[in-house]
């Protein structure tokens, strides 16, 4: 079995890579997502609110930048992601009429539009069932043994409202082949949350696919971090760790933030952690302040570890994680905001954590060229996100500096040493 060693960046004196930059309106560019193109590493993608998307085909280095249209509307939330055959797909929020909150339709669906390589063009889109309700925060997932797309969200029976008798719930949807038409969507939360956006509310829900095809989607509600898994036809929902701070969490300069759990599996088979499963999310406490976990399950989520930390920040902030695992290597690599040796309760800056051996242990490091100054006049989004394929990593996340909101990348190529 090979084990890898420590790794070794290629471009240790890397700098941040400016990808767009935009006025600071209240929902300006925001919430970016990113991805590594597995067939060719070079050709990376981003996108971000509202429907901005960007191409690179030197490693992130360089952008260009185009708006998306779809005669659904693509109205946020972007999700990104390559299959390993080289096919992205973008997922949206839905606003077919053009007119956003003046409309009943908009979040009716979501939406799937797909390009076939850097040279290609996004198609219209196909999307979910439209029943009535308002669809939101979705992730995806794809398969790679055979190229399957997961994709899970929250439904709000009406969205924002304090009526008890109106609900959300994760639901969940498949596309067998490559984004063309999508299954109908199921119920996989055992517990119904409020829709008023907050802790009682089930969302946060982000899909991943174990290595026997297995489904794990991971949420937040009341306090916890839940875990719904599909083993062949039935799904099978517990409750895997406390989240102290539950969903909604505060932090100076932003208007509201979360502690999204985000699911991923070692798929690398010369991996020692083949199979396993992790959880990372965002919680506060008294003792540490705000933190980011993890936990593991090595039995394919039947028990998981106790929660660890990742970041060492001590008592300051660490706040709105992402994390990803290279599934050449099987490294695990988190993207966060960090808060430590900071001289004014807003001053921010983004970190990385890389961990080679499970997660046992965990380096840090700061990312962005300066330090930026969030207001909570100004929508930050709910999430920043991170790639990883054959080593090329590329973390993606929001700043704002000097009244502009900006996106930014860093370029970080990982070597690895492997030990017989």
């Amino acid at each position: 079995m090979l084990l890898f060693g420590l790794f070794l960046p290629t471009v240790s004196l890397a700098q941040a890579v400016l990808i767009h930059e935009g006025p600071a309106y209240q929902t300006g560019i925001c919430e970016p997502s990113i991805s590594v193109n597995p067939t060719n590493t070079q050709n990376v993608y981003a996108a971000s609110v509202l429907n901005n998307f960007y191409q690179s085909t030197d490693g992130g280095l360089s952008w260009t930048k185009e708006s998306i249209t779809s005669p659904y509307g693509v109205w946020g939330d972007p999700c990104l992601v390559t299959d390993f055959k080289g096919r992205t797909y973008f997922f949206h929020l839905s606003d077919p009429e053009g007119t956003n909150w003046k409309s009943d339709q908009i979040l009716d669906r979501m939406v799937c539009q797909t390009k076939d390589g850097p040279n290609d063009t996004f198609n219209d889109g196909s999307f979910t069932a439209v029943n009535g309700k308002k669809h939101d925060k979705e992730w995806t997932a794809v398969n790679p043994k055979n190229g399957a797309i997961a994709l899970s969200w929250t439904q709000f029976d009406r969205y924002g409202t304090e009526d008890p008798e109106c609900h959300s719930r994760i639901l969940f949807s498949e596309s067998r082949n490559q984004g063309e038409s999508w299954s109908t969507p199921v119920e996989i939360s055992s517990f119904l949350g409020n829709c008023i956006d907050d802790d009682g509310t089930a969302e946060g829900a982000v899909p991943a696919y174990g290595t026997k095809n297995e489904v794990y989607v991971g949420w937040a509600l009341d306090q916890s971090i839940w875990m719904s898994i599909k083993n062949g036809k039935r799904w099978e929902t517990r409750p895997i760790a406390r989240q102290e701070a539950g969903w909604t969490q505060s932090y100076a300069g932003f208007d509201r933030c979360n502690g999204m759990p985000v699911t991923v599996v070692d798929h690398c088979k010369d991996s020692p952690y083949y199979g396993r499963v992790y959880v990372c999310w965002g919680d506060q406490n008294k003792k540490f302040g705000g933190e980011i976990y993890f936990a593991f399950s090595d039995d394919r989520g039947k028990n998981w570890s106790e929660p660890q930390r990742i970041s060492q920040g001590g008592k300051s902030d660490q706040f709105l994680p992402w994390l990803t695992i290279d599934p050449t290597t099987g490294a695990l690599f988190a993207v966060y905001y960090d808060r430590r040796n900071t001289q004014s309760p807003t001053e921010t800056n983004t970190y990385l954590a890389q961990s080679t051996d499970g997660g046992t242990h965990w380096s840090e490091f700061k990312i962005n060229n300066a330090p930026f100054y969030p207001s909570d006049e100004v929508f930050m989004g709910d999430y920043n996100h991170i790639s990883a394929h054959g080593g090329i990593v590329r973390p993606i996340w929001t700043e704002l500096r000097d009244g502009k909101k900006s996106i930014w990348t860093y370029p970080l190529d990982v070597k690895f040493s492997k030990h017989q």
